[in-house]
């Protein structure tokens, strides 16, 4: 029997295969776009790996689009309420970083909200944004978190709440002894 996380794999890699098709890429002229090597792209595509949130974010940046917009076109037709229960979570097991959609994003709409947890000392860089030009509002609620937008770091403590518009590099560094959760309200451009 399939776990919840392995058939969450099998869907995102038939996305990002539909997704490669539909701009009639090969997985070489993918692997050009992404900076990710072929056989990591290939593999991903057939889920015989679990996708960090470093390669999804490079596909998401080719793609032009965010990274709940991604996992929200994996799930069926999102509803208006959307219970805690049946909000998707998708985690990085390699960093220790656990994402919920709170709000999933929907076509008539630019905002979403999700709730990011990052173990102690787990440490994840994306060096480009999915979307250029996001803005991020990343809202502390336990722990520490440091956070790097291009050349500028930024420590939070629970209550700090964080603007920004990212064009470039950023990075997320769980700071403390304990896990740091925030919510990052994303609005596309």
């Amino acid at each position: 029997m399939r776990s919840p996380e392995d058939a969450l794999d099998t869907r995102i890699g038939a996305r990002l295969t539909e997704l490669r098709t539909q701009h009639g890429w090969s997985l070489g002229e993918l692997a050009e776009r992404s900076g990710v090597s072929r056989s990591t792209l290939s593999r991903a595509e057939r889920a015989e790996i679990s996708p960090t949130a470093s390669l999804l974010n490079r596909l998401c940046h080719v793609y032009g689009r965010t990274m709940s917009q991604l996992l929200s076109e994996v799930e069926a037709a999102p509803a208006p309420l959307v219970r805690a229960a049946g909000q998707q979570i998708w985690e990085d097991r390699d960093s220790g970083f656990v994402r919920r959609s709170v709000s999933p994003p929907h076509p008539g709409l630019r905002g979403e909200l999700v709730e990011g947890r990052l173990a102690p000392g787990a440490d994840i860089a994306y060096d480009r944004p999915p979307v250029t030009g996001l803005e991020q509002h990343l809202w502390v609620l336990d722990g520490t978190l440091e956070v790097t937008d291009g050349e500028q770091v930024h420590h939070l403590e629970p209550g700090d709440c964080l603007r920004m518009r990212v064009f470039g590099s950023t990075r997320f560094r769980c700071a403390g002894p304990v896990e740091a959760r925030y919510v990052l309200a994303v609005v596309r451009p």
